[in-house]
C-alpha cells in the first residue's frame, strides 16, 4: 500500500512574499507580473502575518478612486485572519478544506513558520498522481 501523500509533497516552496510596509501599488504590480491571485505577507522575521489577494487590491484601487488619493501599504489592506494548513497534513484533508472554503490557496506552516503554499491545482495533481 502506498504511503498517503502529504501537503509537503506537493506544495510550492519558492514563494513570492510581501511585507506589511510595502506600498500597495508595488504589491499589485508584483502580483500581476507573477500572475498570482494573492501572496503571503510576512514580518521581518519571516512569520506569516496576513495574505493579500487581488480582491484586497481591488478594494485599495476602488478606495483610491473614490478618495482621489492613491496609496497606502499592504498592511492597510491585507487579511489578517488567515487560515493555514500544516505541511504534514494528508493531501485528502487539504482537499476537504478546499471544498469547505472559497480559498484558491492556503499558506502552509511547518513548526509555526511559513513553509510553502498549496493550491487547488497542487492538491488535484497530487490526488491524481497517487490514485
Amino acid at each position: 500500500m502506498k504511503a498517503r501523500p502529504k501537503i509537503a509533497d506537493y506544495m510550492a516552496t519558492q514563494l513570492v512574499t510581501l511585507t506589511p510596509g510595502m506600498e500597495i501599488n508595488k504589491a499589485m504590480k508584483i502580483l500581476l507580473d507573477a500572475r498570482l491571485s494573492g501572496a503571503p505577507v510576512v514580518d521581518d522575521k519571516g512569520q506569516l502575518i496576513g495574505m493579500l489577494s487581488k480582491k484586497d487590491c481591488l478594494k485599495a484601487a476602488l478606495s483610491s478612486h473614490y478618495y482621489r488619493e492613491w496609496g497606502g501599504v499592504v498592511g492597510d489592506y491585507m487579511a489578517t485572519q488567515v487560515e493555514t494548513l500544516e505541511a504534514e497534513m494528508e493531501l485528502v484533508q487539504a482537499a476537504e478544506r478546499f471544498l469547505a472554503s472559497h480559498f484558491r490557496r492556503f499558506p502552509v506552516l511547518r513548526d509555526g513558520r511559513l513553509a510553502g503554499q498549496i493550491s487547488r491545482s497542487d492538491v488535484l495533481r497530487g490526488l491524481i498522481e497517487t490514485w
